[in-house]
């Protein structure tokens, strides 16, 4: 089955569940690591219209209503694991939405390649347009990334 239409699948089974308890999917992922195939759900948590962390309870509820809801239809042929879990203190930025949901934050940026002179670069997430990734580096200033370049962005871990 396409790793496409499992991701599709997975997430109209786990729709009227977030609905109830407050939750978002934030992406799936059907991949073979050597010989073993991992089926892994990474999901938000949203109380009172606001983001909050996931927990390993938020973890655990939503492995144990997916499992139940995989064994009923059982739409992957191979055996696999099921993982659940947050995107991350380092979350990657996907989605337009999730740009403007971390704007200020501190982000790292991979481009695939160089654009004046580096491959990445650090800085305060200050918008996403149509065109670029604008950042504010260490130096203060604003840098417009064409948006074409960049091939990653994550939020940097900062302790």
């Amino acid at each position: 089955m396409a790793k496409k239409k499992i991701g599709e699948i997975v997430e109209a089974m786990l729709t009227p569940f977030f609905e109830e308890n407050g939750y978002e999917l934030f992406r799936t992922e059907f991949v073979k690591e050597g010989k073993i195939w991992f089926l892994r759900v990474y999901i938000d948590k949203i109380v009172d219209g606001e983001y909050v962390n996931v927990g390993t309870d938020d973890c655990e509820a939503v492995s144990r209503y997916l499992s139940d809801r995989l064994d009923e239809e059982d739409p992957i042929e191979q055996n696999y694991y099921l993982e659940v879990s947050s995107p991350g203190m380092d979350r990657p930025l996907l989605r337009d939405k999730d740009y403007v949901r971390f704007q200020g934050e501190a982000v790292e940026v991979s481009l695939y390649k160089a654009w004046e002179g580096k491959k990445s670069y650090e800085g305060t997430l200050v918008a996403l347009t149509e065109d670029s990734l604008i950042i504010r580096d260490e130096k203060d200033r604003e840098l417009a990334i064409p948006r074409e370049q960049v091939s990653k962005t994550k939020l940097a871990v900062i302790f």
